[in-house]
Formats: structure tokens, sequence, C-alpha cells
């Protein structure tokens, strides 16, 4: 699904006055600096994924979570779904359409360094808005710390509290939390958050390790086709 007008102006309005972005890289693909990099996906698909932020190949392709570290995602759930290898790059993409994506930030930072929490916070209302809005679905995998510390923003200190404190524990990738965001509509929903880590090649720690831990969590979800979409499920 795509941005409606008013939600496209108003993360142009924002972006306008964000300094940070890596203007250059768009000027190389001829892209619009202004312009959020969203994917969002299905509104009726029961998984999400949450990420950081966009990278150089998201910028080329005006698509989120299309990179190195996107197409080990895209890789590992095709192999769970389908039980052999992805042939292409473009079967990557049509991959992406039945579940949601979105990240911290739609916008790609200078030297692909994460946001600061400033800015991080700035963009957060228009981003919960969307999860909240734009999203049927409330099982949420997250992408490496700053993608599941994003909850805590703008919540109170005891919820903050727990929510750091997961990610501390040793059983993190392995376990699920809870988590209320408050609607702009003045109610609240509640997610399923599963953590795992970044994905990125560079993430020495976890990179091997990453496509066991994400199709545990697909497993656990019973991600499979025909069990995509919320009215084929429970």
């Amino acid at each position: 699904m795509a941005l409606d007008d008013a939600q496209r102006r108003a993360f142009r309005e924002l972006a306008d006055d964000t300094p940070g972005i890596d203007t250059e890289v768009y000027a190389r693909f001829d892209k619009d600096a202004l312009e959020p990099i969203i994917g969002l996906g299905r509104r009726d698909a029961r998984i999400g994924f949450l990420g950081r932020d966009p990278g150089r190949d998201e910028v080329k392709c005006g698509e989120p979570f299309i990179g190195a570290g996107g197409q080990l995602v895209r890789r590992t759930i095709y192999r769970h779904l389908h039980g052999g290898e992805m042939p292409d790059f473009e079967t990557s993409r049509v991959l992406g359409r039945d579940f949601f994506w979105i990240n911290t930030v739609p916008y790609k930072p200078v030297g692909n360094k994460a946001w600061s929490m400033k800015i991080k916070r700035r963009f957060h209302p228009l981003m919960r808005t969307l999860l909240i809005e734009s999203w049927q679905g409330r099982d949420l995998i997250t992408l490496g710390r700053e993608a599941f510390l994003w909850f805590a923003i703008d919540q109170d200190k005891a919820e903050r509290d727990r929510i750091q404190a997961f990610w501390k524990r040793e059983d993190r990738f392995e376990s699920c939390i809870e988590i209320t965001l408050d609607a702009p509509d003045g109610g609240e929903q509640r997610f399923r958050v599963y953590p795992l880590p970044h994905p990125s090649p560079l993430n020495a720690t976890w990179y091997k390790r990453f496509p066991g831990l994400l199709q545990a969590r697909l497993d656990e979800l019973d991600a499979r086709p025909g069990r995509l979409m919320r009215d084929s499920g429970h």
C-alpha cells in the first residue's frame, strides 16, 4: 500500500528540516531526498518487520529492505516458505508484498550511521501512526537494537526500563515482549514484538546466525503459504 497525499506531505515537511539526510546518494540516483522510502506492504499481512533506516540500495530502488541485509531477510523467508533458494532479485521484491515493512526513520543517513535519538523522536509520531493505522497485524519482528528500542521512545520511565531490560536478556532473540503504543486518536494498540539482531553483513557477531534465528521466528509465528494474511489465520 502507498502513503496518501497528507501522509506524504507530512514526511516531506519534516524531512525538509532534518539535517543529516544523505543528499549526495539521493542525487547520484536522481532521487528526491525528501521522498520517504516506506514499503508498508499489505495492510492485512499477519507479520511485519521494523528496521533501522534505508541504505544506498534502498535509495536506488525506492524500496526498503532491499539491500544486503534486506536480501538476507528475504532469502530466509523464501527458503522457509518454498523450501529452496530464491531465484532472483525480482522474486525478492514480489515476496515482500506478503509482509508489512517499516523503518524507524524513512530516510538514508549520511555514512549509514544510526539516526540520533533526536531525529528518531521527531519521526516517531508519523511512523507510529503508520504502524497503528496502516497495518492490521500485531506480530512485529524488529531487526537490531535501534529498531527494538524505538518502542521505548515516548514511553513512561517504568515501561522504558522494562523494554531496555528485555533487550539485555540473553534470550531476547528467542523471546517475545508485548508493548503498547499510543494511537493518534487517543486510544492505544498492543503489539507482540520479536527482536532479532541486525542482518547487516557488518554485524560479525550475528550475521551467520541470523538465518537460523529468523527461521525460528517464522516457525513460531506459523508463517507458511496460505497463512500470511489475517483472514487466512486464527
